[in-house]
């Protein structure tokens, strides 16, 4: 078994080498109409019109169409481009416009890399003398672009340049914009009401029916609309201020704090304690910052000490109900606190000052936005009262939590002036209410 496995294989009797070789065919076997050497007799390089090769990917060219050759000058010194001039020429295009809606370029295919070295020869055999000419040719990619429609003269005949360029813009937004670009360009065709067209004679062309239509239509739909000084009388209505006589001739008499509190509320305000603690010279305990740094000097303050303290405490409540609040459950909302921790945290303010309050900086438990405004307003007019319409910020900054941007916003509000002053290395901020009052207008938005 052995020596059977290592014997080889007999070979078939019909195989041969010769069936695995390659043939050699000699020239002799040529076709007996051909010489039996064959030469080269030159290698052309073309100066002008080399053969060209071409490809066209994507295309397919009719047997007429015609090219025009371009040839890229050379830009040198006379000596070198007098050498160069020998050789073939570098850059080579072709063109043609022969076909009704397309452009046919045609540009040199060169190779990168190794392949840049590359070159393509056309060999011409003559059968008759044996003898091979080879010509360099040049690899070309022909490739069609659509031809652009080109306006004629009368298309653009009596506009502007600024009026050529808008009209080849929206000519490009309807071609090639986006759905919205389209609608806006439309929207702008549809509404224009040419104001610049003329007569023959040169005076103004009288409006057509469709623009008298759209005019009465605008008149229509505008007739009703509210001019800037009604809009600016609702914005000040319902800005979020007390209730003051702005036309007043006195700062005095613009915020009356029996008005906006209200005289029965008013009357009901304790401050008899304040007024025997700082006869006594004892120490008041509030947690107000601007209401500790002024309750002596208003309660010393004279005949109207009384009316003064009653709104240096309704004041002080405002700031403790404000931060007895807590986050609601609406964004930007705040919860008021239960009336049981409301008494005890206002105490010893009277059930008629607490309900006033609650009714007017909250609905329903919840203060909104609006009503926190109201609040800081109320204090902002409360503060220039007792400062004597000359209200130092920091204070009551800090009592309701603001930056100094905010409460010089709410200041701004109730119609007072803000402006700084320096105090060594300090910088001091105050707010100063005064005739004529001056309030925030009415943002008018900048045309595009």
């Amino acid at each position: 078994m052995a020596e059977s496995e290592h014997k080889k294989r007999k070979r078939a009797e019909g195989s041969s080498t010769e069936a695995n070789k390659k043939k050699k065919v000699s020239i002799s076997a040529a076709p007996p109409s051909l010489p039996p050497t064959i030469s080269v007799s030159s290698v052309v390089r073309p100066k002008l019109s080399p053969p060209v090769l071409a490809t066209t990917p994507g295309l397919t060219l009719q047997e007429d169409v015609q090219f025009y050759p371009y040839a890229k000058k050379e830009a040198g010194p006379a000596k070198k481009r007098k050498q160069s001039s020998q050789g073939p020429p570098k850059d080579l295009l072709l063109h043609s416009t022969s076909h009704r809606t397309l452009d046919y370029t045609a540009k040199e295919d060169r190779a990168k890399g190794a392949e840049s070295l590359l070159k393509h020869y056309v060999a011409v055999f003559d059968p008759k003398s044996g003898d091979l000419k080879v010509i360099e040719a040049r690899k070309m990619v022909v490739r069609g672009l659509v031809r652009s429609r080109q306006a004629g003269e009368e298309e653009f005949k009596g506009l502007s340049e600024r009026e050529n360029r808008v009209a080849a813009k929206d000519a490009l937004g309807q071609a090639f914009g986006t759905k919205k670009a389209k609608k806006a360009i439309a929207s702008k065709t549809e509404n224009a009401i040419d104001q610049g067209r003329t007569s023959a004679d040169g005076k103004p062309a009288k409006l057509g029916a469709a623009d008298l239509a759209l005019m009465d239509s605008i008149k229509g739909s505008t007739a009703n609309m509210a001019t800037r000084e009604e809009l600016q009388a609702a914005v000040d209505q319902a800005r979020p201020v007390p209730k003051g006589h702005y036309d007043a001739d006195d700062v005095e008499d613009v915020y009356n704090p029996k008005e906006i509190i209200g005289a029965e509320v008013l009357n009901a305000i304790p401050v008899l304690d304040w007024q025997e603690a700082t006869r006594k010279g004892e120490p008041i305990e509030v947690v107000s910052r601007f209401v500790a740094n002024r309750v002596s000097r208003v309660a010393a303050s004279g005949e109207n000490a009384a009316l003064r303290l009653k709104i240096l405490r309704y004041y002080l409540w405002l700031v403790v109900f404000f931060n007895s609040t807590r986050m609601g459950k609406e964004r930007g909302t705040k919860s008021i606190a239960q009336r049981d921790k409301l008494r005890d945290a206002m105490a010893p303010a009277p059930e008629v000052v607490i309900e006033n309050i609650r009714r007017k900086f909250s609905d329903n438990g919840v203060m909104r936005k609006l009503h926190q405004d109201l609040l800081f307003t109320h204090c902002c007019v409360f503060a220039s009262i007792i400062d004597s319409f000359d209200v130092d910020t920091y204070d009551i900054k800090e009592d309701l939590k603001l930056e100094q941007k905010q409460i010089n916003q709410y200041f701004q509000e109730i119609g007072a002036r803000t402006r700084q002053s320096k105090k060594g290395d300090a910088v001091i901020n105050f707010a100063k209410l005064s005739i004529p009052l001056i309030f925030p207008k009415l943002r008018a938005h900048r045309q595009r």
